[in-house]
């Protein structure tokens, strides 16, 4: 890009004061960061052109990565070190006066994504661009995503994202390809020359229109993009207020999961769904037709595929564009749509398992639903066919059923393959909650385990960390993050064990300094950085994670002769808006960090901490400095996690119950280096089947679990009062659902052992080492490939 620095230096002071029309010492770093990455996007759009050209000329099969979210993070430092070009560029910044990471923090987080199904996209278009591979994202434009957490004494409070407000630098809109989206109206159904013909009549318009985002490999020329739709105003309707219906077409693209507490969130979110789906099938196949003319051969060059249930309209989309469009007969259009899409379930709690009710379904997408009670007609015949007389079983099954819309009963019938994201996820779905599917359709299931992309979160992440690793083992782990692996025999060696160390008490004094500017709390750097960061649900169990701060802060004040190798508790989380119970965890967070943070008795042995708006630039300064990674979810419920892969690359040793990837990093590290306790998620499903455990047992028996739960109601926390009743009662009157007390006394064991394992650091160290050395496994480069071989059969 640039021969020298020298080179650089003068393109960027030309550029800069060509384009802002001042001197370079009255710029500011917003116009730094512009000026900046309008230069990498220009020098970029040359091989981003071939790469179109390429994959075109060689007619190679491309996929279409369809997800709700794409959780990108700040792009600017992931591209230079892509490019290979950061060094010079921070080097030709500092003679000007400049940091570059000073830079890097002008840029905000893009606001298109909440947590790990919006970071794994992120991941696997990264690793698809590094790998050559021909792999594309179609996501939605939010204008304010999801939301910027303030926590204003102690509360969560929701302001609007503001991420686009300075523009987006590495866009391009290009609204000569927009796609025209279609809901309400109705269908005519007719019959020309002896075929039923579907017109959709008197339907509101909508204009999504693309705004093209590149895609830069590492250490490649290959350039894939991430198109992102915006919803725009299209034909005014003549029987609509126009504001009313310019504000519901904005709000389509507007906030990442509206609210659905209600019909009109229902609405939004559906319409939300459809308008991705509608626009992302609409322009490939319009690309597609512009090549080869007509759509029969269509899955041998295209594949498809849908993250979670929120892009699953994609089968029926795709169907009508066959029948109605290019008047395939329904066998050939099924063919070809079931041959091209696939689909990654991620999870195996129900609300996440969407279902529509028909009210709102039918009258919003008319011809799409249409289109889904025919599959549904034909699935539930072929169901007959082999199981005839057993009605449940098909009422079990059914895509529409109770007047429902059933999207994962949708998402299995209509795609060829169906996999989970870690060994145990898949096993849990063939055999329980998909089990009537599975043994319908076995040759559809497998399983994919997650992966993280290994160069942003230890490379760009935690650069000291890396260049350690690079100097033991050379600089191959960072295409093949296999060689990692190599690590494994410097875990006994002393010097590293020291480089090591230093490495991370200079992450956590940089972590340190960060909580400090702030929350205004002064934290101990030399004492155990304890993290749980990730977004707050029940079934995470931030709940456990606070109850056990809560017993030892207890046994502190309690007996003045015990003590504890000083701890800091760091969480970061964000509940969602509606979700008021995981709202007054957050609450219950802070009061225990009020309490505690402020006790001089206890000697600095404990402090709590809340990072709030967690984001990825965020995480990118945690990880490095963790030493424990707290993994705590309810056996059974996490289908895999990677906040676990991230720590684990940046050396943090693992908290955790046997569940999600958690049971893949226990096989490769072996149980010393990894802290399990609680449940196994066959107890847990054991415990479900049979009407769950009795909480108030636990709460009887057991001293510790009685006193914590007890200070939830009894004014223990002054400035909450009345507010954690609702947890109080989900623990005792509602049995406790996510077993939370069942799996304290185990929990509390693991932390005590944790504490100990500390003390000996240089023990610690080497298990530190060992996790570092078979995180390689965990890469989305690996990922990738299996997903790219075993399901979407594309090559470089």
């Amino acid at each position: 890009m640039f021969a020298n620095k020298e080179e650089f230096k003068y393109t960027f002071l030309q550029r800069l004061e060509m384009v802002y029309g001042k001197r370079f010492s009255e710029s500011t770093a917003l116009d730094q960061y512009h000026t900046l990455g309008n230069m990498i996007r220009e020098h970029i759009s040359n091989h981003w052109i071939q790469t179109n050209e390429r994959n075109r000329a060689e007619h190679k099969k491309q996929v279409y990565y369809l997800s709700i979210e794409f959780l990108l993070g700040r792009l600017l430092g992931s591209y230079l070190m892509n490019l290979g070009i950061r060094d010079v560029v921070e080097e030709g910044l500092k003679e000007l006066g400049i940091q570059l990471r000073d830079i890097e923090e002008v840029e905000t987080d893009a606001g298109l994504g909440n947590g790990g199904l919006g970071r794994l996209a992120a991941c696997f278009l990264d690793s698809l661009a590094s790998l050559d591979l021909p792999g594309h994202g179609q996501g939605i434009r939010y204008k304010h995503g999801l939301f910027d957490q303030k926590i204003v004494n102690g509360y969560q409070v929701e302001l609007p994202e503001q991420w686009l407000r300075h523009g987006n630098v590495w866009e391009v809109r290009k609204e000569d390809l927009a796609i025209e989206v279609n809901f309400w109206g109705k269908v005519n159904v007719y019959t020309e020359n002896g075929r039923l013909k579907f017109h959709h009549i008197d339907a509101e318009k909508v204009m999504a229109v693309p705004y093209d985002m590149p895609v830069i490999g590492y250490d490649t020329k290959t350039v894939n993009t991430l198109r992102l739709w915006s919803a725009e105003p299209a034909k005014f309707p003549m029987n609509k207020n126009v504001m009313q219906y310019k504000r519901e077409t904005e709000a389509i693209s507007e906030f990442l999961y509206p609210d659905d507490a209600n019909d009109e969130g229902k609405i939004l979110r559906l319409k939300q769904q459809y308008f991705l789906v509608a626009a992302s099938i609409g322009s490939i196949v319009r690309e597609y037709r512009n090549r080869y003319g007509h759509l029969k051969d269509f899955h041998q060059h295209v594949a498809i595929h849908i993250n979670d249930t929120h892009p699953v309209l994609a089968i029926p989309e795709l169907m009508r564009i066959l029948l109605d469009e290019e008047e395939m007969s329904w066998e050939d259009a099924w063919y070809i749509t079931t041959n091209t899409i696939s689909y990654t379930n991620h999870t195996t709690l129900s609300e996440a398992l969407e279902k529509w009710p028909v009210y709102i379904f039918k009258p919003l997408l008319p011809r799409i639903y249409m289109i889904i009670e025919e599959i549904n007609e034909r699935f539930c015949r072929n169901l007959w066919e082999r199981y005839p007389g057993d009605w449940k079983r098909i009422e079990e099954m059914a895509i529409i059923a109770h007047g429902l819309v059933k999207m994962a009963h949708l998402a299995i019938v209509g795609c060829h393959s169906v996999n989970g994201v870690a060994k145990i996820h898949s096993e849990i779905l063939k055999h329980r909650e998909m089990k009537r599917f599975y043994e319908y359709f076995p040759e559809k299931f497998n399983n994919k385990t997650n992966g993280i992309t290994h160069r942003r979160w230890l490379l760009k992440a935690n650069p000291e960390l890396a260049t350690l690793v690079t100097e033991a083992i050379g600089t191959g782990w960072i295409k093949h993050s296999e060689q990692l692996i190599e690590l494994k025999r410097y875990a006994t060696d002393a010097s590293f064990k020291e480089e090591l160390a230093h490495v991370k008490m200079k992450r956590k004094a940089i972590l340190a300094k960060l909580i400090c500017e702030k929350t205004g709390i002064a934290i101990d750097e030399t004492s155990i950085f304890d993290v749980q960061v990730k977004r707050l649900h029940a079934y995470k169990r931030q709940l456990l994670n606070v109850l056990h701060i809560m017993y030892l802060y207890n046994r502190l004040k309690a007996d003045p002769n015990f003590t504890i190798y000083p701890r800091t508790f760091i969480f970061g989380a964000k509940a969602s808006p509606g979700y008021h119970y995981a709202k007054r965890i957050i609450k219950l967070i802070h009061s225990l960090a009020e309490k505690v943070n402020h006790d001089k008795q206890i000697k600095g042995q404990l402090k709590v901490v809340f990072l709030e708006n967690y984001r990825v630039s965020l995480a990118e300064k945690i990880f490095p400095a963790a030493d424990v990674s707290e993994q705590i979810s309810t056996a059974s419920k996490e289908a895999s996690g990677t906040g676990n892969m991230k720590f684990m690359i940046n050396g943090a040793v693992t908290i955790g119950t046997m569940d999600g990837a958690n049971i893949e990093i226990f096989e490769r590290v072996g149980s010393d280096n990894i802290f399990i306790f609680g449940l196994t998620a066959e107890e847990v499903l054991h415990y479900y089947e049979n009407g769950g455990y009795h909480s108030y047992e636990y709460y009887h028996h057991d001293q510790r679990i009685q006193q914590v739960v007890n200070q939830l109601v009894n004014g223990f926390f002054h400035d909450a009062y009345d507010h954690f009743e609702p947890i109080y009662d989900s623990l005792l009157a509602q049995n406790d659902q996510y077993f939370v007390l069942r799996d304290f006394a185990s929990y509390v064991e693991a932390q005590e052992k944790v504490g100990t394992a500390y003390e000996h650091q240089e023990k610690w160290l080497e298990m530190s080492a060992i996790n570092i050395a078979n995180s390689g496994y965990f890469s989305s480069d690996r990922t990738i490939r299996e997903y790219a071989r075993d399901i979407w059969n594309i090559h470089e």
